[in-house]
């Protein structure tokens, strides 16, 4: 329940009479005959929680710039709040719509807008829940240009072992195809190839 930030107040009103301090759970765990073994590894997953994360938006950020440094990627390196679509164009029907990246020209357009996530692990519902609210969000940013006449792009960054289930893939490949050119779902080895100055449409821009 703590995942969502949001519900904190509501869990701490519902269950905050039965939390004990730090200190009594750290005793009490110290106290306990034989490694619990289970508790420890549902502990020691949040002991890292987000890192894998930070560390794929850095990165991505520093080979972006590498490839095109006359472009400029906005938005948190590592931790830090997403950019609101509604603080970048004023119109923008869903103004809370949240994204990791822009891509920006040298006048500071918006060339693409980006999403990125390390799957630990993924399947089942998870899954579908991811693919769904990528589809949601393209749907959104590229119907939004349409209606505006921009010549915006959407950059879904994912990576880690979860990609290897071949749903996940396929679901990712259809999503690509549903606005032909305007999608690209890409990992950091996939980032030099699949993302170029053509595809960002740098080449239209600049009448090379």
């Amino acid at each position: 329940m703590m995942k969502v930030k949001s519900r904190k107040q509501q869990v701490l009103d519902t269950f905050g009479r039965d939390f004990r301090p730090i200190h009594v759970v750290q005793a009490r765990f110290n106290e306990r005959p034989e490694r619990d073994e289970a508790l420890c590894a549902l502990l020691w997953e949040y002991k890292s929680r987000g890192q894998k994360g930070y560390t794929l938006t850095e990165k991505f950020f520093d080979l972006f710039q590498s490839y095109f440094p006359n472009l400029r990627v906005a938005g948190p390196r590592r931790a830090g709040q997403d950019i609101p679509l509604g603080s970048v164009f004023k119109d923008y029907p869903n103004p809370g719509r949240p994204v990791d990246f822009l891509i920006r020209d040298e006048e500071r357009n918006v060339l693409a807008v980006g999403l990125a996530r390390y799957d630990s692990d993924r399947g089942g519902a998870q899954e579908d829940d991811r693919t769904g609210g990528y589809k949601n969000c393209a749907d959104e940013v590229l119907a939004y240009a349409q209606e505006q006449g921009l010549d915006l792009r959407v950059i879904f960054l994912n990576d880690g072992p979860g990609l290897l289930l071949g749903s996940m893939w396929r679901d990712y490949a259809a999503l690509e195809e549903s606005w032909p050119g305007k999608i690209k779902v890409v990992t950091l080895r996939m980032m030099p190839e699949r993302i170029t100055a053509e595809w960002l449409g740098m080449e239209e821009r600049t009448g090379e």
